[in-house]
């Protein structure tokens, strides 16, 4: 079987979580099958700005074809559009050039699709919000295998993704609650889909001393590890941290592992590592109390996968639909709305033990049944055996008129995205996370 993986941006040192969960899937599903990967010459995720050469390279052994971007992003026009797009009644062709301001516009990349014809069984798309993702899906849609990564925030309430959520041969979702979502949103029930989600690379020891005496842990902390942004929930953690260190009587530390991509508090028990490779992430995690995830926009967090692998229990943003699902289904983390929740629950995983051993117990046990290895690669053969043996049910809907575009039809994203179904998937039967 040949696959096409195709991401905004690839590499050994591209940490995202849609990027790390693309090279993921693209190495371990190269152990049956002939895997090849497309994506931009892009390394920033901001300005989309070509760092790679252009043309054939290799990551850990998978081949991976490069394309220039067209245009760097421009963040203020980015911002204009979005309001134009999310905040007001709205044209199909303003959204189109929103997908352009989001970029990473390249051209060269959808012509190579488009000139694929059948040299690829399945083209397995990530990031449905991204320009290569929408137009890669049009030009291959009889092969298209979308993993949305979709979040719920307004972008997933734009028009121009409905039919392409239609018109895809499968989706391979994150969560029951960007499934929920997504279903909600286009009316896709009848598209073949499966909720897999992504495994990790959790190493066979790890050694939390050894992290302690690096980087001089030597009190108890609790761990954040990703991007250090306002959007990921970060200034309210940091807020919600020095009320409690304001308040309690406890040496406790708040750790960073991340770039920073906004003014970190100047702060004794603040401390930020700055980016760290695998194995210090994991010795790190492994010594901590509990991971702590503020972010208020997930499709699946894969770092509280990573630390359930390790038995660590999770302290999550309750106001996120997918974390506080992965909470409730895997029994490993408590939740917090406000920051009196967030000290009250702090203090009692702190406090109990029992609990904080018991929910990691519960979390190990979780990853283990739903994300090893095993699991999600079966998940993917699955499904390609599954589209192979059967006719293709749905077809891509061709986008309006010249004039049609330009009518003002598509309604506020932010409306649309307010009046889908909220809260935790949890009348999805445990099945449905392993079969489709």
């Amino acid at each position: 079987m040949k696959l096409a993986i195709v991401v905004q941006r690839y590499g050994a040192d591209i940490s995202g979580g849609a990027e790390l969960h693309a090279r993921y899937i693209a190495e371990r599903l190269s152990s049956r099958s002939d895997v090849r990967v497309l994506t931009t010459c892009a390394r920033d995720h901001v300005t989309w700005r070509n760092e790679f050469s252009p043309g054939l390279d290799d990551v850990h052994g998978i081949p991976v074809e490069r394309f220039r971007v067209s245009r760097e992003r421009k963040l203020p026009d980015l911002g204009i559009r979005s309001r134009r797009v999310f905040l007001r009644l709205h044209s199909i062709q303003e959204e189109l050039e929103w997908l352009d301001s989001e970029g990473p516009v390249s051209p060269d990349l959808v012509s190579r699709l488009r000139r694929s014809g059948g040299e690829f069984d399945f083209v397995v798309l990530f990031c449905a919000r991204y320009y290569h993702a929408y137009h890669g899906a049009r030009a291959v849609a009889e092969r298209a295998v979308l993993v949305p990564t979709a979040e719920r925030d307004p972008a997933l309430g734009l028009a121009i993704f409905q039919p392409m959520f239609r018109g895809v041969r499968a989706i391979m979702y994150n969560s029951p609650e960007e499934r929920a979502a997504i279903e909600a949103v286009s009316g896709n029930r009848h598209v073949p889909g499966v909720v897999v989600g992504v495994g990790s690379e959790i190493p066979s020891e790890v050694a939390p001393a050894r992290a302690r005496q690096k980087f001089g842990l030597s009190k108890p902390f609790l761990v954040y590890i990703g991007r250090i942004d306002a959007n990921k929930g970060c200034r309210e953690l940091f807020d919600f941290f020095l009320r409690y260190v304001g308040a309690s009587e406890r040496d406790l530390e708040l750790v960073l592992i991340g770039t920073a991509a906004m003014p970190i508090p100047a702060h004794p028990r603040i401390r930020h590592l700055g980016f760290v490779g695998d194995r210090d992430k994991f010795d790190v995690l492994a010594a901590a109390e509990m991971l702590v995830m503020p972010s208020y926009y997930e499709s699946l967090s894969m770092v509280a996968l990573e630390a359930w692998a390790l038995g660590r229990p999770v302290l999550a943003n309750a106001r996120c639909d997918v974390l506080l699902g992965q909470c409730l289904r895997s029994n490993a983390g408590l939740f917090y709305e406000d920051s009196t929740d967030f000290m009250a629950a702090l203090d009692r995983l702190l406090e109990d033990r029992a609990l904080s051993a018991s929910l990691g117990r519960n979390g190990r046990e979780y990853f283990k049944r739903h994300y090893s290895w095993p699991v999600i690669e079966r998940k993917y053969f699955d499904m390609f055996d599954r589209l192979i043996s059967e006719s293709a049910r749905n077809s891509m809907e061709p986008l309006p008129g010249w004039l049609a575009r330009r009518r003002l039809t598509a309604p506020a994203a932010v409306d649309v995205v307010t009046n889908l179904p909220s809260g935790p998937a949890m009348n999805v039967p445990a099945a449905a996370e392993v079969s489709a």
